[in-house]
């Protein structure tokens, strides 16, 4: 098989695979990774409810025309121009706006406090850490016995924030802006977990604490829970746009990787850093070798080698110079049968693919190593 990058520098991402939840501005996101070399599998763990159709949005918002909040935290930017623009199409747009310019507007991040200015309204204060953590205790420390706190939700239930400020004595009324809902076709939700537990997927990207908490819902769903979380706990890096998002996954005990900036443009930035750094590099017979989700880097060359060689070359790395017996490569083989034929068939596609002559060993009827002597054969 040919070089994939033989005429340029090889992009941060080529060779690994990138799974991608959002709904929301996928589209973006997967341009990002794939102009960085990414393979992408996009599967949208969940859907939006339109804001102008939503029952309980308008409730809410109702509730607080009707009864001025004290306090009105803005959590994200979408929801809360979204917010406003659902009240204007309900014709309470300016009464909303007259309780929110009376109240103490507090706004969770910089994009939320750009929307709450454009809006002609002005943020009492806005974290440096765009933590919803910060907010929390800036408003337990100011005190809340007896006030109204309008929280604009961000997907779903910010349960232990406003459980925190209910038991301290607020009414704390909760905005609904925009509701997740699961995805009207669950195929590519289910792919992709079937490629995490399979671990050829590198990484799982997640924009949304919703989209987090969906996948994990459906991996519970078909039993495969646990099993998915030993994946993003191992082999499968779970990156996340920021705490928030990642606080589903962290519940579960999962380790996350998040950008400074909680923004797109770092997100990418950071599997484009902790991806390569994964890869552990190998010198096979005088070879310089990195081994990556799809493919192999060969003395600067990217090869594209299938998932059955892969599968063998991965068993034969953990151990260099140690004889792997065919039997143990056959149980690494995807779908493994039982004719060890199988194992000959995928090492000869492997050895065409590294295009490199050398870097397997056959040791007769015991099985292969990868060579670790100039000589190797």
């Amino acid at each position: 098989m040919d070089q994939l990058n033989p005429a340029h520098e090889i992009k941060p991402l080529e060779g690994f695979t990138v799974g991608v939840t959002a709904a929301r501005r996928a589209e973006e996101l997967g341009n990002l990774l794939e102009r960085r070399g990414a393979e992408i599998l996009h599967a949208p763990a969940l859907r939006i409810v339109p804001l102008s159709d939503d029952a309980e949005l308008l409730a809410a918002t109702t509730r607080l025309t009707e009864t001025p909040p004290d306090v009105v935290v803005a959590t994200t930017a979408i929801g809360f121009r979204g917010w406003l623009e659902a009240a204007d199409g309900w014709g309470l747009g300016d009464a909303l706006r007259e309780r929110m310019a009376g109240a103490q507007l507090l706004a969770r991040g910089p994009k939320v406090r750009g929307a709450v200015r454009a809006a002609g309204l002005r943020e009492k204060w806005s974290p440096a850490s765009e933590s919803m953590a910060e907010v929390q205790r800036r408003l337990l420390d100011e005190g809340v016995q007896g006030r109204r706190i309008a929280v604009q939700l961000h997907g779903e239930p910010l349960s232990g924030f406003s459980e925190a400020l209910r038991e301290q004595g607020a009414d704390v009324v909760g905005v609904p802006v925009y509701r997740w809902l699961p995805p009207e076709d669950i195929r590519p939700v289910d792919r992709l977990l079937d490629a995490v537990l399979a671990r050829s997927m590198d990484a799982v990207t997640f924009t949304s604490a919703p989209a987090a908490a969906s996948l994990l819902k459906r991996a519970a769903e078909r039993g495969i829970q646990k099993e998915l979380l030993a994946a993003l706990s191992g082999e499968v890096f779970a990156a996340c746009v920021g705490p928030m998002t990642a606080a589903p996954l962290e519940r579960h005990g999962v380790p996350t990787g998040q950008p400074e900036r909680f923004r797109l443009g770092p997100l990418v930035q950071l599997l484009c850093a902790e991806l390569p750094g994964r890869v552990r590099p190998l010198e096979i017979s005088g070879h310089q070798v990195g081994i990556r989700g799809h493919a192999v880097i060969v003395d600067g060359e990217l090869r594209a080698v299938p998932p059955a060689g892969m599968a063998l070359l991965r068993v034969l790395a953990e151990r260099p110079g140690w004889v792997v017996p065919r039997a143990e490569l056959l149980r690494a083989l995807p779908g493994s049968g039982r004719d060890e034929h199988a194992v000959e068939t995928a090492m000869t596609r492997l050895r065409s693919a590294l295009g490199t002559p050398g870097l397997i060993q056959t040791v007769v009827k015991r099985g292969y190593r990868i060579a670790t002597d100039p000589a190797g054969t």
